[in-house]
C-alpha cells in the first residue's frame, strides 16, 4: 500500500523535468529550457528517482546520460505527457467548439443558396468537427431535435415548440418551375394568376404547408387557385415529372442548384414584386453542445437580426 502511495506522488513536472534533462543532456540546460532554477529541476528529478526507485541518469561533469532503466522511464514519461497534452487541447476545442459533432436538419434544397453557403463555411471553419445533414419533412424534423437526432433544424416559418429556440436567419424567393416547352415558359416573370388552371405537383417532403398556405394567401377565391396533387416522391422525381408536362411545381431559389433537362425556373410576383418565405434555425433550449453555439454563432454573424425600430 505504501507503495502505491508514493507512485501517486508523481506530478507531471517530475516526468517533464526529467524529459527536458534527457533532450538537453544537462539538467542546467534544462533548468533554462523550462524557466526554473537549476536546484528545482535537480531536485524534481531526485524525487522522481526516489519514487520509482531507480536511478534515470548517470550524472557527471559533462552532463547526463540515461540508464538503460531510465531509458525505459522516459519513454513512458514522453508518451504520458504527449497524451496530456493532446488532452488539454482537446478539451479547449471542445469547449470553443472547434472539434465534436453538429447534425443540422432542413427541409429545402441545398444546391444552391444561403444554407449551403453557411454549411460550406461552417466545414472551413471548423474541419474538425464532424458535421451530418438530415433531410425530413418540418414535423419530422421538430421530431428529431426532440429525441437528439439533430442538434438543429433549418425551416421555413417562425413558429416554434415552448421547449425550443428558434432565430431568423435568411428568407428565399419563391420560383415556379415549368416545362420548358409551357406557355408561361415564354415569360421571364409569372404572376400567381396566371396558375388559375393548372396542375401544381408538390412533393410530400417540401416545406411543410407553407407553399400551400402562401398560394391560399395570394390567391384568396378558391376558383383562382391551380389544382393541387401531392406526390410521396423526392424532389428529383417530382422534376422529371414536371418535364413530363404533367404539371407546375412551386421551389425555393436554392433549387436551382439542381436542375434537371427540360424545365425552367420563373420568377413568380404579385402586384408587390417577388414573394419570399422566410427560414429560421431551431433547436432544444436544454442542448448545450458547444459545436451548435459556435454553429449558430456563424448564422448571427452572417444573418443579423434588424435592430427593432428606434436603436
Amino acid at each position: 500500500m505504501a507503495r502505491i502511495v508514493r507512485l501517486t506522488n508523481i506530478g507531471l513536472h517530475h516526468l517533464r523535468s526529467a524529459v527536458a534533462a534527457n533532450d538537453c543532456g544537462s539538467f542546467r540546460q534544462a533548468a533554462e529550457l523550462l524557466e526554473v532554477r537549476h536546484s528545482v529541476l535537480s531536485r524534481s528529478i531526485s524525487q522522481l528517482e526516489h519514487l520509482v526507485g531507480v536511478t534515470l541518469f548517470e550524472r557527471s561533469t559533462g552532463g547526463v546520460v540515461p540508464t538503460p532503466a531510465g531509458r525505459a522511464m522516459l519513454r513512458m514519461s514522453r508518451m504520458i505527457l504527449e497524451q496530456v497534452d493532446t488532452l488539454v487541447t482537446t478539451g479547449k476545442s471542445s469547449g470553443r467548439g472547434e472539434v465534436g459533432r453538429l447534425s443540422v436538419g432542413f427541409c429545402t434544397s441545398i444546391s444552391a443558396g444561403n444554407l449551403r453557403a453557411s454549411l460550406t463555411e461552417f466545414r472551413r471553419r471548423t474541419p474538425l468537427v464532424e458535421l451530418t445533414t438530415v433531410e425530413r419533412s418540418c414535423i419530422c424534423l421538430i421530431n428529431a431535435l426532440r429525441n437528439g437526432t439533430i442538434d438543429v433544424a433549418v425551416v421555413p416559418g417562425g413558429r416554434s415548440p415552448p421547449d425550443q429556440k428558434s432565430m431568423p436567419v435568411w428568407s428565399e424567393r419563391i420560383l415556379i418551375l415549368l416545362p420548358k416547352d409551357h406557355p408561361l415558359a415564354a415569360q421571364d416573370v409569372v404572376h400567381w394568376t396566371d396558375l388559375r388552371n393548372e396542375t401544381l405537383l408538390l412533393s410530400q417532403h417540401d416545406p411543410g404547408d407553407d407553399m400551400e398556405d402562401l398560394l391560399v394567401s395570394k390567391l384568396i377565391a378558391p376558383e383562382d387557385r391551380p389544382k393541387v396533387e401531392r406526390h410521396d416522391v423526392s424532389r428529383g422525381i417530382l422534376k422529371c415529372l414536371i418535364s413530363m408536362g404533367l404539371g407546375v411545381s412551386l421551389v425555393m431559389e436554392s433549387d436551382v442548384g439542381a436542375t434537371v433537362a427540360g424545365i425552367v425556373y420563373r420568377e413568380l410576383q404579385d402586384g408587390t414584386g417577388p414573394s419570399r418565405i422566410g427560414f429560421h434555425a431551431q433547436w432544444m433550449t436544454d442542448n448545450e453542445n458547444p459545436v451548435l453555439k459556435r454553429f449558430l454563432d456563424l448564422l448571427t454573424e452572417r444573418y443579423p437580426s434588424p435592430s427593432p425600430a428606434g436603436d
